[in-house]
């Protein structure tokens, strides 16, 4: 059974995992740690260490894909959402690679999670556009056409009203932070899903995030076009993803 790790950084936790390349699925238990609060780079390195450790895949020669929440573009990350401000501009994979002292692939966190599910979930086989969304600490976004990653979409960041990011209004941290109920917070994803549906015409929205588990609390409040789902792997999908990356 071919097997890869995956890692999956987010603006709240960093998970890991060891991944079934063939099915897609986990292969281990998925351990997690807490992102160091400024998220600073050397921080987050150790935290990766600390995961691995956990695994105990720190020496292993398995493939290894981390997934992160910044545009990822050769490399470097060109942007810090919901992490330091060092990030930006910052040569993230290679800076990983000396850290761990292997090989990686380095890739965005939601075009990871798109990755895992058109291969082995919610969008496997779909004809067209399949938009994906991960609704957490912001909302990352991932475009997949007949299957094919468009890598670095920022929906989350679209402006809405006197916000700058709509991930600001709309992501889950907004709907706990603000104690929303469920319909109260799917009037702004309705809002959201409306705009990008008008936008993009997709043929399918996958919506993916820790928050999917409970799908069935807002999805059905949604009155849209295009048919939508939770993502078959749900926070898995980051894992997935990047392991898969990693894999090929």
């Amino acid at each position: 059974m071919a097997k890869a790790i995956g890692v999956d950084i987010g603006g709240t936790g960093i998970k890991a995992g060891i991944v079934d390349l063939e099915h897609g699925t986990m292969a281990s238990d998925r351990v997690r740690v807490p992102t160091p609060e400024g998220a600073s780079p050397e921080d987050v390195l150790i935290a990766v260490q600390t995961v691995l450790k956990t695994l105990d895949v720190q020496d292993a020669s398995l493939p290894l894909g981390v997934a992160f929440p910044a545009i990822v573009k050769r490399g470097k990350t060109l942007s810090a959402a919901n992490v330091s401000k060092q990030w930006v501009n910052f040569e993230a994979e290679q800076f990983f690679r000396d850290g761990l002292q292997r090989n990686i692939v380095f890739v965005n966190d939601a075009d990871a999670a798109g990755v895992a599910e058109a291969r082995h979930g919610a969008a496997r086989d779909v004809i067209g556009l399949t938009l994906l969304t991960t609704l957490g600490t912001g909302i990352g976004s991932a475009f997949l056409y007949d299957g094919v990653l468009v890598p670095n979409t920022e929906l989350g960041h679209l402006n809405y009203g006197s916000y700058e990011s709509v991930e600001r209004w709309a992501a889950t941290s907004a709907r706990e932070r603000e104690g929303l109920t469920w319909a109260e917070w799917a009037e702004r994803l309705q809002a959201f899903y409306s705009h990008i549906e008008f936008l993009f015409s997709p043929d399918l929205f996958v919506v993916g995030g820790g928050v999917s588990k409970n799908a069935s609390d807002f999805l059905p409040l949604l009155d849209l076009k295009t048919p939508i789902v939770p993502a078959i792997h749900r926070n898995n999908s980051g894992i997935i993803g990047a392991a898969s990356l990693a894999g090929d």
